[in-house]
């Protein structure tokens, strides 16, 4: 009998935003027409490697296909399904050694990571619970509801050594501990789903892709702390996560896992209800959320009450993020010591990050804690396009600090990046190469921040505005004496004055920007150049006559009429008519090259 194998089509929202619902439907369409009767289509969640989707695997040969197009379908099931072939134009190619990799489990963004938190993600349709189930789903639940008492619940969670994967990297272990002991019978859980980008993104993913793990660890939470209410809140603009884990714990209550007398356990009643906020990057901060929970404004509060005292409706509450959460049955199931083995020892397990930035594979990844920045970037990531130059990693999400070169050797866990200057965060990694301005680069993260502000305490409000002014005026050319140390007293009094952990953590890309990149705001400040040829304000874009052909290429895609010339004569840009769009430097063959950047003396050489 012919071996029966799945085509698994992703359906996480990066994929889905780039048609792989057609994809699937085209894949179904071509099975049944061609009356094939031990293969099946089915659709997964996030694979994470978000670049390169829509993804398509075949399984249990385990061979990626990238890139994959409906048109597609016929030639994917007449080479790979009828005649064992390899469909060899879809597949992976490795970007240093230009190699095809068939097998996802071969390819160096697979192979480099430890998979315990998104173990399920890619691999079952996350809105089947019967999959989730045979994935071992709710095992650990059971386990702790039958052989653990709620203490050594919590004993095993502090043993494990799990910190909160939301920002802080608190214990979570000694959060359930609090909530437990705090007084009053009615307590709550709460699962924050809105930690901001790249953070939300993250959860977004894993709640697409595997959202009865998050449940299961809501669950033994509630277990061990007492609650028999819990709220997940997530972002409402993410209307594929919601509708995935709506139905999940719809289907979770149909089997016993939710509700009253959770698989006959009697006395532990608890469910889940979605909450769904508006996005706003303050309402990952825990009392924000709970004020957003209540009806009000997301806006933080002073701290002491913690949560865990005083938190929703005014009742000990405990929350977490939806990675932690998801992690929870892994050491449930595995043990303590078992995750405790993994990373260093102040943090222990794995990290989901966002890599993104300037690198050839870009996606979601979950590693081991202490894992360095070059395996990260080099292994898994493959490396910087093109083969440019590593110039930094921000780490963090928006609010995190900027590391060089220097740092890529470093193990990368709470401390040695709280030591950097850069933070853990939410999990995130935008990679940065040699043409990235860092001036430019820290005025990004400080617009977004500094937006998102809620505006409740001043120096939130007003000292990353003000921040952000001083960085818009040093990229146009406009800085002046004095402007890199008003930045540090500005950044140090946002800091320590701020209310919550938005403000606390805003000025983290311009503080380490200074100390590691001190030399490019000078480079601006006092001789108006930008090394790096990215402000527009200091550079020009210059047509070098010995190189230029007279194309006409720049010449009719120059939106300002700036440039003149004819055919195969040398162009010239007029310099008062220029936008510097960039459009020509662009447009121009590489193989020419005649259009390049100018900045400072360059200008003044070339006359610009």
């Amino acid at each position: 009998m012919p071996e029966e194998k799945t085509i698994f089509v992703c359906q996480g929202t990066g994929c889905v935003s780039n048609k792989s619902v057609p994809v699937y439907n085209a894949l179904k369409e071509e099975i049944e027409k061609r009356g094939i009767k031990n293969v099946k289509v089915d659709f997964t969640g996030c694979h994470g490697f978000c670049e390169k989707g829509p993804l398509v695997v075949i399984e249990p040969d385990g061979v990626l296909y990238t890139h994959v197009k409906p048109h597609l379908a016929g030639e994917i099931v007449e080479k790979h399904i009828v005649k064992g072939e390899l469909v060899k134009n879809l597949l992976y190619i490795d970007p240093v050694k230009k190699e095809e990799i068939p097998l996802y489990k071969e390819i160096g963004f697979y192979k480099g990571q430890l998979r315990l938190i998104l173990r399920n993600c890619g691999k079952i349709n996350p809105e089947s619970i019967d999959d989730a189930l045979k994935a071992g789903a709710y095992t650990a639940l059971r386990k702790a509801l039958f052989e653990m008492k709620p203490e050594e619940v919590i004993e095993e969670i502090k043993k494990s050594g799990l910190r909160g994967r939301g920002g802080a990297g608190f214990p979570t272990g000694l959060k359930w501990e609090a909530t437990r002991k705090a007084k009053g019978k009615e307590k709550y859980i709460i699962c924050n789903g809105d930690e901001g980008d790249p953070g939300a993104f993250m959860d977004r993913s894993l709640l697409e892709a595997d959202p009865h793990s998050v449940i299961e660890g809501m669950i033994i939470a509630a277990y061990a702390i007492g609650a028999k209410q819990g709220f997940v809140y997530v972002r409402a603009e993410y209307p594929l996560a919601v509708k995935r884990l709506r139905k999940a714990i719809e289907d979770a209550r149909e089997r016993g896992f939710l509700g009253k007398s959770i698989l006959g356990k009697k006395g532990f009643d608890f469910d889940i209800e979605i909450m769904e906020g508006a996005g706003a990057f303050v309402c990952g901060e825990e009392t924000a959320l709970i004020a957003s929970l209540e009806g009000k404004r997301g806006m933080p509060r002073q701290r002491p009450p913690y949560p865990a005292e005083r938190g929703y409706n005014g009742k000990p509450t405990n929350i977490n993020n939806v990675k932690t959460y998801a992690s929870v049955p892994v050491i449930i199931n595995r043990g303590a010591d078992y995750f405790a083995s993994i990373g260093t020892e102040t943090s222990k397990g794995t990290m989901v990050f966002a890599l993104t930035g300037k690198i050839n594979n870009s996606g979601l990844i979950e590693v081991p804690m202490g894992i360095t920045l070059r395996q990260i970037v080099y292994e898994i990531g493959g490396g910087i396009p093109k083969g440019k130059k590593f110039k930094a990693a921000q780490t963090g999400g928006p609010s995190g600090g900027c590391v060089p070169e220097a740092f890529l050797d470093v193990p990368i866990d709470y401390e040695s990046l709280t030591s950097a200057g850069s933070m853990m965060g939410s999990g995130g990694i935008i990679i940065a190469d040699e043409d990235t301005c860092m001036v430019d680069f820290a005025k990004y993260f400080l617009d977004f921040t500094q937006k998102e502000s809620c505006g409740k305490c001043v120096p939130c409000r007003v000292g990353t505005r003000h921040m952000f002014e001083i960085l818009k005026r040093i990229t146009e050319g406009k800085g002046k004496e004095g402007d890199i140390e008003l930045l540090e007293e500005l950044a140090k009094t946002v800091k320590e004055t701020s209310l919550c952990g938005l403000g606390q953590t805003a000025p983290n890309p311009v503080l380490t920007t200074i100390r590691y990149f001190k030399d490019e705001y000078i480079a601006h400040i006092e001789r108006k150049e930008c090394p790096a040829r990215v402000c527009k304000e200091l550079i020009s874009f210059y047509i070098l006559p010995e190189k230029c052909v007279g194309c006409l290429l720049c010449l009719k895609n120059c939106p300002a009429g700036a440039i003149t010339g004819e055919l195969k004569k040398v162009h010239v840009i007029n310099q008062e008519k220029c936008v510097k769009c960039g459009v020509c430097y662009e447009v121009c063959p590489p193989k020419v090259s005649a259009v390049v950047k100018l900045t400072g003396e360059e200008r003044r050489k070339a006359g610009a």
